[in-house]
């Protein structure tokens, strides 16, 4: 009898073991009636049961934050393969969700777990040639910064987190420069999963109007070519449609500030600094959701979910026609041999927009005593109005064959490794024919902005000379699939390039000089040897008042002139081969 009982409680204990923990996966948002949002721990530990659950599912940390804790990425694979290359290999289309970049704007948090499982639980027809990926909170230093008063316009929910990350940078202002470990680690995360489409869900107001959701997608002309064509004629469209059918109205994200949005309005141009504008250099199909602040948040979750369920049938309608103009695109960038750095609107093209929106006044403000603006929610509207979505460019370069730079630049070189560039370093000390900047002018911003005090306007001077470079220093092709990452950073024109963020600021500042009274007698002597410069000279006094009355300017203008400048100031540092 004894024996029995043994083998009976053996039998117990091991059924018990092998039986899968019940969990309960309403998520926070869902049990506060639509008014609160998830915790950090509280998403993490959600997306945790339901891959123990769910085969489907799989969580895993990658690298790291400035806030200590790792970031975590969660796939979704109805076929159950959690290795991306292996996925790739399987012909799938990788959707890559991006949620909590401001933890403030927590409407993708809860959308995206009610998505994950209503997918695994077969509330949703089961994808079958889309993976789904999303990395569950992006700024985990802001989200556990939890507060509910710095969201000053926002209709809930009822505490969230803060904008700034553990560091206070806005993350959504990083994705070239990577100040931060969040960005280095999602650089990890993009170059690992590289994803086919890319959605960064946001929270936005610039006016009152009736729409909750806005569409940010990567601005088409800058995407260029045949993928740039499908996201403005096809993809775009599409999501409109598919939302309008389920009463999800959706307009282009209203791109104006304390003005009425029926003056018209430009489409917002996602330079690389911004998540899509970086996701677009490697030729993925990017969006941000930017739902109104002022609608309630159940109703501005609800629609997120709604937009994210409309892309995944988008992505598997169209995953041929996806995978193919990426592949096209990808290929015909090695043929293209002008660039565009830079873009501005197009004046001669519109696009006209039904737009929904509220009637909006001037009146006297009672604090101010100004005209301030308010809106009407009780006079609702539609009207046509002005959309300018698309644009031109304003510098463009000729493409180089290969950039040379020094290795004594690693901190750029760290980047553009991270980025997986392909580098070759010189076997040996090299002569080498270059084309070579130096930096004519530039302005910088005159109050700090995340962590720079950021250049733009820069112009260059160009010049072909012969340069001697280092066993060590590395050679980059520019036919690679970091193409346009590659011309984006390391063109000093460009907005979001390296220059503009402050790496080479060092050359800006001159190292040596003189002194007045030993100058003197040395500048005299170079303009009695030189008629030319002389000339030169007296031609400058002449003609600008400032230098006339400016003796040190004077004498610095002569040393400029002289051998004893010194190159490298202003030198750029990162040489074109043609």
């Amino acid at each position: 009898m004894r024996l029995i009982l043994i083998l009976l409680f053996f039998c117990i204990s091991c059924t018990n073991s092998n039986r899968k923990p019940t969990y309960d996966f309403e998520t926070h948002f869902e049990k506060s009636k639509g008014l609160e949002t998830a915790t950090y721990q509280q998403t993490i530990e959600f997306y945790t049961h339901l891959a123990q659950v769910y085969s489907e599912i799989a969580i895993q940390t990658i690298g790291e934050t400035d806030s200590g804790q790792p970031l975590h990425i969660v796939t979704l694979n109805p076929h159950k393969v959690f290795d991306f290359s292996k996925v790739r290999e399987n012909k799938k289309n990788i959707l890559l969700i991006n949620n909590g970049i401001h933890p403030g704007e927590s409407d993708g948090i809860d959308a995206t777990m009610m998505l994950f499982r209503d997918i695994v639980q077969g509330r949703i027809e089961t994808p079958k040639e889309t993976v789904l990926v999303t990395i569950p909170i992006y700024n985990i230093g802001g989200s556990l910064n939890r507060n509910s008063t710095t969201r000053t316009n926002q209709n809930g929910p009822k505490d969230y987190g803060f904008r700034g990350n553990a560091r206070n940078y806005d993350l959504n202002r990083d994705f070239i420069k990577c100040d931060t470990k969040n960005a280095k680690t999602f650089t990890q995360i993009f170059h690992l999963v590289k994803p086919d489409v890319f959605i960064d869900n946001h929270v936005s107001n610039g006016a009152d109007y009736q729409y909750t959701l806005t569409h940010l997608f990567t601005q088409h002309n800058k995407l260029g070519g045949e993928l740039g064509k499908y996201l403005h004629n096809d993809m775009m469209p599409k999501l409109e449609k598919k939302l309008a059918l389920k009463n999800w109205d959706m307009t282009p994200y209203v791109n104006v500030f304390n003005e009425v949005p029926e003056k018209g309005f430009s489409q917002f141009m996602d330079s690389p600094r911004y998540s899509t504008g970086y996701t677009t250099l490697f030729n993925t199909l990017g969006m941000m959701v930017e739902t109104h602040m002022l609608k309630p948040y159940k109703q501005r979750v609800e629609g997120t979910y709604e937009l994210m369920k409309s892309m995944v049938e988008i992505i598997e309608e169209d995953h041929v026609t996806i995978q193919q103009k990426r592949m096209h695109s990808k290929e015909s960038l090695k043929h293209v041999r002008n660039y565009a750095l830079n873009w501005e609107i197009d004046t001669t093209k519109t696009t006209t927009l039904n737009f929904k929106g509220f009637e909006g006044a001037l009146i006297t403000s009672e604090i101010t005593g100004t005209k301030r603006l308010k809106y009407d929610r009780n006079k609702p509207f539609i009207k046509k109005i002005n959309y300018q979505n698309y644009f031109k460019p304003s510098i463009e370069i000729k493409v180089p064959n290969a950039y040379v730079i020094p290795q004594s630049w690693h901190n750029v070189i760290e980047l553009l490794k991270l980025n997986q560039v392909e580098m070759t370093p010189l076997k040996k000390d090299s002569i080498m024919m270059v084309e070579s900047y130096k930096i004519r002018s530039y302005d910088t911003r005159k109050t700090p902005y995340e962590g720079h005090y950021q250049h733009y306007d820069t112009k260059i001077t160009k010049t072909q000379k012969e340069v001697n470079f280092i066993k060590g220093d590395y050679i980059i092709y520019t036919h690679q699939d970091a193409y346009r990452y590659l011309l984006e950073t390391l063109e000093p024109q460009a907005p979001d390039s390296f220059f503009n963020w402050n790496f080479f600021d060092t050359v800006l500042q001159q190292k040596e000089g003189f002194s007045p009274y030993v100058w003197e007698d040395k500048a005299l002597e170079l303009l009695n040897k030189s008629s030319k410069l002389k000339k030169a000279f007296e031609h400058r006094k002449k003609d600008i008042t400032a230098f006339h009355n400016n003796w040190y300017e004077q004498l610095d203008w002569i040393h400029k002139q002289s051998e004893y400048y010194e190159d490298a100031h202003m030198q750029y540092p990162v040489y074109r081969v043609k």
